[in-house]
C-alpha cells in the first residue's frame, strides 16, 4: 500500500515537475525581453535627447539656472517693477522676466571682467571707476532697453488711439455691437493697439466679463486716455447709457486732444530752433556775408 501510494505521488510529481520548468523557461525569454525593452527605451530616450538643438539642451538649461540665481539675487520689488516694464513694453513672449535676470547677470559678469582688466593694467582711481561704470551700464542695460521700448510702446498706443476708437464709433453707430466693432478694428489695424484689442476680445471668447477684461486691457498698457476710455465703457454698461453716445463723446475729446496737442507741439517749435540757429545757421551765415569784405579789407590792408 505505501508503495502503491509513493509511485502516485511520484507520478503525480512528474507533471508538476514538468509545468514548473516548462513555466520557467517561459519566464526566462520574458526577462530577455524586458532587459532589450528597457535598453530599447533608454536608448530610443537618448537619441531623443541628442535630436535636441544644441540651444534646447544647453542654453536653455543654463539661462534657466542663471534665471534662478538672479532672482534670488534682485530685490523682489525690483523683479516686479521689471516684470511691469516688459509688460508694457509687449515683450513678455520674446524677452520673459528669466531671460531678462540672465541677460542682466551676464553682461553684469562681463562688466566686472572687462573692469578687473583695466584695474590690472592700469590701477588707478579712474580705471576703478570707469570698472564701476561697467558693471552699472552691463547690470542695468536690459533695464534701460526695456523702458525705452515700453515708452515708445506707450507713445504708439496713444497716437492709434484716436483713429481707433473713431472706427469702432463708427462700427457700432452702423449697427454692430460692441465686441464686433473692436474685432472690425484690430483686424484691419496693425500695432500695439490691434494686438491688445485681440488680446482682449481672446479674453472675453474665453469667458472672462468684459469688463474685467477691459481691466486687464488697462493694466497691459499706462495711457491714460485709455484708461478713460475703458473707465467711460464700464459706467456705461453698469448703468445702462448707449455705448453708442458714450464712443460719441470719448471719440470728440480724444481728436480735441490730439489737436491740442499739435497745437502745444507748434508753439513749442520756434523756442526749440533758436538753439541750432545760433549754433549753426548764424555761424555759417555770418562767415558768407563777412567772409568777403574781411578777405577784402585784409587785402587792401596789406597793399597799403
Amino acid at each position: 500500500m505505501e508503495v502503491m501510494l509513493a509511485s502516485g505521488a511520484v507520478a503525480a510529481s512528474v507533471p508538476l515537475l514538468v509545468w514548473s520548468l516548462a513555466g520557467a523557461r517561459q519566464e526566462r525569454p520574458r526577462k530577455v525581453n524586458t532587459k532589450i525593452d528597457a535598453d530599447e527605451a533608454l536608448t530610443d530616450l537618448r537619441q531623443l535627447v541628442l535630436q535636441r538643438s544644441a540651444h534646447e539642451r544647453v542654453v536653455r538649461p543654463g539661462v534657466e539656472a542663471l534665471a534662478r540665481r538672479a532672482r534670488r539675487l534682485t530685490p523682489t520689488g525690483f523683479v516686479n517693477s521689471l516684470e511691469r516694464r516688459i509688460a508694457l513694453a509687449g515683450a513678455g513672449a520674446e524677452w520673459p522676466i528669466e531671460r531678462i535676470l540672465a541677460l542682466k547677470l551676464i553682461l553684469g559678469g562681463a562688466g566686472v571682467v572687462l573692469g578687473l582688466l583695466r584695474l590690472i593694467t592700469d590701477p588707478s582711481g579712474a580705471s576703478l571707476l570707469m570698472g564701476l561704470i561697467l558693471v552699472a551700464l552691463g547690470y542695468f542695460a536690459p533695464d534701460l532697453l526695456m523702458y525705452h521700448r515700453a515708452q515708445s510702446r506707450q507713445e504708439i498706443l496713444r497716437k492709434e488711439l484716436a483713429d481707433t476708437l473713431d472706427q469702432i464709433t463708427i462700427s457700432v453707430e452702423a449697427g454692430l455691437a460692441f465686441e464686433p466693432a473692436m474685432a472690425r478694428a484690430a483686424r484691419s489695424r496693425q500695432g500695439p493697439l490691434a494686438e491688445e484689442l485681440s488680446r482682449t476680445l481672446q479674453d472675453i471668447q474665453l469667458g472672462v466679463p468684459r469688463s474685467t477684461a477691459l481691466q486687464n486691457l488697462v493694466v497691459r498698457t499706462d495711457v491714460p486716455d485709455l484708461r478713460t476710455f475703458v473707465h467711460a465703457v464700464s459706467q456705461a454698461e453698469k448703468y445702462g447709457v448707449p455705448i453708442a453716445r458714450i464712443l460719441r463723446v470719448q471719440s470728440g475729446e480724444l481728436r480735441e486732444k490730439r489737436r491740442q496737442a499739435a497745437e502745444e507741439r507748434a508753439m513749442k517749435l520756434p523756442v526749440k530752433i533758436v538753439l541750432p540757429l545760433v549754433l549753426c545757421i548764424l555761424p555759417a551765415l555770418f562767415i558768407v556775408i563777412g567772409g568777403p569784405a574781411v578777405v577784402r579789407i585784409s587785402q587792401t590792408g596789406f597793399s597799403g
